[in-house]
């Protein structure tokens, strides 16, 4: 089952087609900018830029710089960004939240790819079903099982599909997928989110929907690596258990055994059950990822759900594509995934970050900054969203006062955060990890946190572990 694509291209995508709504409004579309970044009328909107703080007392540092309490005290209040996010989730949040804590774990703090780690699972059975084999051929029927084809948002549903000899194309919890011939979504939907006076996600949120433009669609990538099958579907995780996207490693954990529970329940893949072999991928800092593949190769899994880094993806995918196994990410957004010699063994529905960065543009255009600053992790994920944002931002006339890629390692952020200081700007860009904390701190500090300028988040920093880690000084 092939779809027929249109040649590979490899410039990085810009100009989008965006929808925004208000979650439960109906949507309506606009004149694009002169980035070609189209949004609604609906504009998101914007925070003061300048918050009221707290009235409690604090004491002063040595450099007689004032702050806030430290016990979610409100320095984050005003805070906006994305994340990735479907819209019709409320049912299932709490379905997986309580299949979690039924395991034994503590409830889920967010759910952060949660549901694209679910869906990663649910495509690779559904195609490993298409295909009859849980080998690498099973590889070529992914595409397809995103798109044209009969619809269905079940694992059951979409298998009875199959079983009548149907083509099922799966909508799933993240979103409908609609892969490119590349093995990426060319939709997403983001969620924008705002924090509030007490350094957590406040409940308010706008729905946004992007749609790469046609020119960026691609042939089907066949598969390139031949693998036998041995009839029962292994799946192994390698997701972020320690490094600096630890954070995430629970929503997207329970996703993903979420689904296999109820894939299992359904009957399992091929007529018997799905195994599971869980794995850390660390950060790039570490060989962690490494150790794992290397661990899960020998155990003989058939597709491996991770990382959540594309700078570890990067890493690992030669070792992953040359055995004939899929990588399936849940996260991964690095635009030079997009064009990477797979051998048509590598997938991700995270939606690759040149629509998250034109998103992320629209806000601070939105919001009627005249000026920006790009702070941004220095690696694949940092890099690709910093370019994007800062192309859409100068075609549209804010002025882009820099942009700066740190290292996440560094003992200390002062002289990013002066740089910041220096240029003044009205927006402020941070593009980040778990160090994003001590960069926000660095910034009230130094009377430039998201009290006196309009701060803007991405997926990787945008969630309660952020406020968590700042209150207790992380």
């Amino acid at each position: 089952m092939q779809t027929s694509r249109m040649r590979r291209v490899g410039a990085l995508i810009v100009g989008l087609s965006l929808i925004a709504a208000a979650c439960g409004d109906d949507e309506e579309t606009t004149p694009a900018t002169d980035a070609a970044v189209e949004t609604t009328e609906a504009a998101v909107e914007t925070t003061e830029a300048a918050v009221e703080t707290t009235e409690a007392a604090v004491e002063t540092t040595d450099a007689e710089v004032e702050t806030t309490d430290a016990g979610g005290g409100g320095e984050l209040a005003g805070m906006k960004g994305t994340t990735p996010k479907s819209a019709n989730v409320d049912d299932w949040l709490p379905a997986v939240d309580e299949f979690w804590q039924a395991q034994g774990n503590d409830a889920l703090e967010d759910f952060n790819y949660a549901g694209e780690a679910y869906d990663s699972a649910i495509v690779i059975a559904l195609a490993v079903e298409m295909a009859g084999t849980d080998g690498s051929a099973f590889a070529g029927e992914i595409v397809g099982i995103t798109g044209v084809g009969e619809k269905c948002t079940t694992f059951a549903d979409c298998l009875a599909i199959i079983k009548a000899g149907g083509d099922p194309d799966y909508d799933g919890i993240s979103g409908p997928h609609d892969f490119n011939g590349n093995g990426e979504p060319l939709k997403g939907s983001y969620a924008v989110l705002t924090f509030g006076d007490d350094n957590r996600l406040s409940e308010d949120e706008i729905l946004i929907e992007a749609e790469a433009p046609a020119s960026s669609i691609v042939d089907l990538v066949p598969v390139g690596v031949e693998r036998e099958g041995d009839g029962i579907l292994k799946i192994g995780s390698i997701m972020p258990e320690t490094g600096s996207l630890a954070f995430l490693s629970p929503p997207m954990f329970a996703g993903l055994e979420f689904a296999i529970d109820e894939i299992n329940a359904a009957g399992g893949v091929l007529g018997v059950p799905v195994e599971y072999s869980q794995g850390d991928s660390g950060d790039t800092s570490t060989d962690t990822a490494t150790v794992t593949a290397t661990r899960l190769l020998g155990e003989n899994v058939d597709a491996m759900v991770g990382p959540a880094s594309s700078g570890v993806a990067l890493t690992i995918i030669d070792q992953i594509s040359a055995a004939g196994v899929v990588l399936f990410s849940p996260a991964n957004t690095s635009p030079a995934l997009s064009t990477y010699d797979d051998k048509g063994l590598y997938f991700r529905n995270a939606p690759p970050d040149g629509l998250q960065g034109a998103i992320v543009a629209n806000l601070i255009i939105e919001d009627g900054n005249a000026s920006a600053y790009i702070l941004n992790l220095d690696d694949s994920y940092g890099n690709g969203i910093a370019e994007v944002v800062a192309a859409v931002l100068e075609s549209s006339g804010v002025t882009v006062l820099g942009v700066k890629a740190y290292d996440p390692t560094a003992a200390s952020f002062d002289a990013e955060v002066d740089e910041v200081v220096a240029a003044d700007p009205d927006a402020i860009v941070l593009i980040s990890f778990d160090e994003g904390s001590r960069i926000l701190r660095t910034a009230v500090e130094k009377g430039i946190g998201p009290t006196a300028k309009n701060y803007y988040g991405t997926d990787g920093n945008m969630g309660n572990a952020l406020g968590e880690n700042f209150d207790a000084g992380k």
